[in-house]
């Protein structure tokens, strides 16, 4: 079963200084048809003024990833991590038994566009914890981040797995889904056919009861995708 997720239905949030679109029920949009998926629980596509940002706030038992599409993130937490997370990188910050942190766009005068993905744990209590990576840009399919950390992967504490998906213009991957997993494909930039149904940039796809996806950028632009492999 293919389920999409259509990128002009999210819920909405703007503030003036934040932009924000809602793949799953989060803050003041409730849906509960979208709750989230499996151990996925938010997909937030924020873009934030330049100068602004989240100030220090908490969080506790939630792995929660960033991915910057356009500028940088300055980022300060509780366990004394200074960053600045540039465009092309990824962000794991575990909140484990608690962790406060702001995240400000880094520049003046340019907008910061970025994903914030909160990934349920499957255990609880853990000691908060910090990894940041660039991955590349690669073609193909790019693991991000994996339960073990294995291969310099993000080391997540949950069953799952998130990779980066390039695919150059009409090319496709096929995916395989192992018994009794789901996935969930988030398109980023360019489009991307699943089978017989069509994402663009923003969309996303539940996938589940299927061994395998053909994944095809049928467009004449690259195709970039996450796609998240759950429990």
């Amino acid at each position: 079963m293919i389920t999409l997720r259509p990128a002009n239905e999210r819920g909405t949030a703007n503030f003036g200084w934040l932009d924000s679109k809602h793949s799953f029920s989060f803050g003041s949009y409730y849906d509960p048809q979208h709750m989230g998926f499996s151990a996925l629980r938010v997909i937030n596509d924020d873009t934030v003024a330049p100068g602004a940002g989240f100030a220090t706030h908490g969080h506790r038992d939630m792995e929660i990833i960033s991915y910057v599409l356009q500028g940088s993130i300055a980022h300060k937490d509780s366990e004394g991590n200074v960053e600045v997370l540039p465009a092309g990188e990824f962000q794991l910050m575990s909140a484990g038994s608690g962790i406060t942190h702001s995240e400000y766009n880094a520049s003046k005068t340019d907008p910061l566009t970025f994903l914030q993905i909160w990934i349920q744990p499957n255990t609880l209590g853990n000691a908060p914890g910090y990894q940041q990576k660039n991955f590349g840009q690669a073609l193909g399919l790019t693991t991000i981040a994996t339960p073990t950390g294995e291969n310099d992967t993000l080391q997540i504490k949950q069953n799952a797995t998130m990779s980066q998906l390039i695919l150059a213009p009409h090319t496709e991957l096929t995916y395989t889904i192992s018994a009794g997993r789901k996935v969930y494909v988030h398109q980023v930039a360019g489009g991307l056919q699943i089978e017989s149904e069509i994402l663009a940039g923003g969309d996303g796809a539940k996938i589940s009861d299927r061994q395998t996806i053909t994944l095809k950028n049928t467009q004449d632009d690259q195709s970039i995708s996450l796609i998240f492999d759950l429990p």
